[in-house]
């Protein structure tokens, strides 16, 4: 095909509506995400520990199951709210660890290439831009986390429709739990992301961000022999705050801190986050 064929030709297409024009990022991010075999691969195995879940629900109210495999029901981990909890702690580890393995890459590539200034000359706002990527790491957390968890509870539900009226609390803290931890890990990741441009540098750093968190706070506990160091390790937070959504003021708060300064803590390290991504995403960068 000849230079002069190549003209500039106005697309036909239908637009996209400006409200869902996020989305886009989120379409051709999503294609990335599971480009690689170990993505992939790690994305397949989140679901055993479910598949392990759904068969203790049906176990549970199988008695010639249960008689075949030489088992009572006494056996099995009661389905309550420390059983959901379990899993919930489970899924919300695997949600982090592919968090950390496809965060860095949403961002760092386009401020590494310059290539945000060709986002930003498009008809999107920073604002969506973030909410774009952010929605790839969204979507993918939460089809390992609330949405399955919420079908087990549906599966423990169908097998004892009583269940369910007696035990409200939790699937709300599932649903609020989840959106938690995935609304904080994914900012924290873009945020990483936009500050840290290699892609290896940027998933270590939020592998320290959490799991250093938490021995930063026990050295904190130590040396002024306080708990109020737990405020340093978001994960602890979290776990705190789903314990309490779970059993109330059945059992100690796991993170040792009061709820309103765990909620507080959380709040400041989000805000930072945004603060951070605020800075960082610019269509130029000014070098003095």
């Amino acid at each position: 095909m000849g230079l002069r064929d190549r003209a500039f030709r106005r697309f036909r297409g239908d637009g996209t509506p400006r409200r869902w024009r996020f989305l886009v990022l989120w379409r051709y991010g999503r294609r990335d995400v599971f480009s690689t075999r170990i993505i992939t691969g790690l994305y397949a195995l989140t679901f055993a520990p479910l598949l392990v879940a759904a068969v203790l629900i049906y176990l549970r109210h199988n008695l010639p199951a249960l008689e075949a495999m030489e088992l009572e029901a006494a056996d099995l981990l009661p389905i309550d709210a420390g059983f959901f909890g379990i899993f919930l702690r489970v899924q919300g580890s695997l949600a982090f660890l592919l968090t950390a393995l496809v965060g860095p890459g949403l961002v760092s590539p386009d401020l590494a290439h310059n290539g945000l200034a060709l986002y930003l000359s498009r008809p999107f706002s920073r604002g969506e831009y973030v909410l774009g990527k952010m929605s790839v790491l969204v979507v993918l957390a939460s089809s390992i986390t609330w949405v399955p968890l919420l079908a087990l509870v549906a599966l423990q539900a169908g097998l004892e429709p009583s269940w369910l009226l007696a035990n409200l609390r939790i699937p709300v803290a599932i649903f609020v739990g989840s959106w938690i931890w995935i609304v904080f890990l994914s900012l924290l990741a873009l945020a990483i992301s936009s500050w840290v441009r290699w892609r290896v540098v940027a998933a270590a750093m939020l592998f320290a961000t959490i799991l250093m968190g938490s021995a930063f706070g026990e050295f904190v506990n130590a040396l002024f022999r306080t708990s109020w160091g737990e405020l340093f390790s978001p994960g602890l937070l979290v776990l705190g705050i789903w314990q309490a959504m779970l059993h109330g003021s059945e059992v100690a708060n796991l993170a040792r801190v009061p709820q309103p300064a765990a909620w507080a803590a959380l709040t400041v390290m989000t805000a930072l986050c945004l603060l951070v991504l605020d800075r960082k995403l610019r269509a130029y960068e000014v070098v003095r």
